[in-house]
């Protein structure tokens, strides 16, 4: 993506003018991303007590029996949103699915094991490990440069 920045005084409010060959899912993403005034927060709850979590904080998301739930150093956090909501909130951050269950943030691995056939373990920073489901290998190569 090529992003470009043209100050001019005579715009009171800032202006986005997206130049594409086609309507991409990525450029509805950023059409979203930036039509919404509405603050982007994950709020979750633990102890009957609700918290806004920091990204930075948030290791995995994963969806177990209806539920979607956050993992934090400080613990795990129930999320009311559904996981193709959270992929688009943290879209551009430093998350990626690895499941059709479960979000990463590749700041928070440690590292990927490489040496199961047709899968990858993911060592997190809490020291789980999580799975790389087949159908997910390929992007996770393609990030990681392989």
């Amino acid at each position: 993506m090529n992003i470009e920045i043209k100050i001019d005084s005579s715009f009171i409010e800032p202006k986005i003018i997206i130049m594409t060959a086609s309507v991409t899912e990525r450029v509805n993403n950023i059409i979203k991303i930036f039509s919404e005034n509405i603050p982007r927060l994950i709020t979750g709850i633990r102890e009957d007590k609700a918290e806004i979590l920091e990204k930075a904080d948030i290791i995995r998301i994963y969806a177990d029996t209806g539920k979607t739930a956050a993992v934090t150093d400080k613990g795990i956090y129930v999320i009311k949103h559904r996981l193709y909501e959270l992929e688009e909130l943290l879209y551009g951050d430093s998350f990626v699915r690895i499941s059709n269950s479960e979000i990463i943030n590749l700041k928070k691995v440690d590292n990927f094991d490489m040496s199961f056939t047709g899968t990858i373990c993911v060592k997190l920073s809490n020291g789980e490990s999580v799975y790389v489901s087949r159908r997910y290998v390929p992007k996770i190569k393609k990030i990681l440069g392989f």
